[in-house]
């Protein structure tokens, strides 16, 4: 796929004065009309509602692309499944300054929006911003201690492999220009990965992902299933490394991005 935008990394916000991109929000969805519902009725009630929502129907046998064209939403079919390629089509078909990307499942503040933006613009070399899910439907002392454990493990585990804070598909925004840069890297036709990692270890030394655990949403308690699923969740992860370490030792980021910060100190 060819795009003539300039894929030479996302421009610092102007200097002075607001900065205004417009914003593509978009969700991969398969068999999931009912939460879909919730989702997009969230984030057409944000008190800076999106330029466009784009929903990637994933071959779903339910009334999922329906529920997002009733909600106004823009429809994209991506008959290959797995999220890895649902994500990658509805990135290519966003046409927003800002990519801001969730789940079906997804359960949305009403300043959601304007604090990924808020988080996006105060850092120049920032290429995407992250925060944390909390689980809902669980009672409130558990629900609290879950999210915590389970986002606590996954960052720390994640950062460890990647040499920084790494994306979270539930809740993210990143620049669509350093999307255009990186899009042709991203190993979108394989479903046993997990897209929001995969993605996460294409940011270079000298670019920066944000991870701001006070940017919450809500998300559904389903990740916590034991069993098969999360087995599968746990190979994937695996995968997701492997295959990413194949291309690049950890050690040789590690090196490469403290390398690049000694430099910039010393300069």
């Amino acid at each position: 796929m060819t795009d003539s935008t300039d894929r030479t990394g996302p421009p610092p916000p102007p200097a002075s004065g607001p900065w205004s991109p417009t914003v593509s929000v978009v969700v991969p969805a398969r068999d999931d009309a009912a939460h879909l519902a919730r989702c997009l009725r969230l984030v057409a009630a944000q008190t800076r509602p999106p330029d466009e929502v784009v929903v990637v129907d994933n071959a779903s046998s339910d009334s999922t692309p329906e529920v997002a064209r009733a909600a106004g939403a823009r429809v994209v079919l991506e008959p290959r499944p797995g999220i890895p390629a649902a994500a990658a089509t509805g990135y290519d078909a966003a046409h927003g300054d800002v990519v801001v990307r969730c789940d079906a499942d997804t359960v949305p503040g009403p300043e959601w929006i304007a604090e990924l933006l808020a988080a996006l613009g105060s850092c120049p070399g920032a290429v995407a911003v992250a925060g944390p899910g909390r689980f809902r439907g669980l009672p409130p002392g558990a629900g609290r201690l879950l999210s915590e454990l389970y986002m606590g493990l996954y960052v720390l585990s994640t950062a460890s492999a990647l040499g920084h804070p790494p994306l979270f598909g539930t809740n993210m925004a990143m620049h669509r220009s350093w999307w255009l840069e990186v899009r042709d890297r991203v190993h979108r036709h394989d479903p046993e990965l997990h897209d929001d990692l995969d993605l996460s270890f294409r940011l270079a030394p000298g670019r920066r992902i944000l991870y701001r655990p006070g940017l919450t949403v809500g998300m559904s308690p389903r990740a916590l299933r034991a069993g098969r699923p999360a087995v599968r969740r746990l190979a994937r992860a695996v995968r997701t490394i492997r295959v990413n370490w194949a291309e690049e030792r950890p050690w040789e980021r590690w090196q490469a991005r403290l390398g690049h910060r000694a430099a910039r100190s010393g300069a």
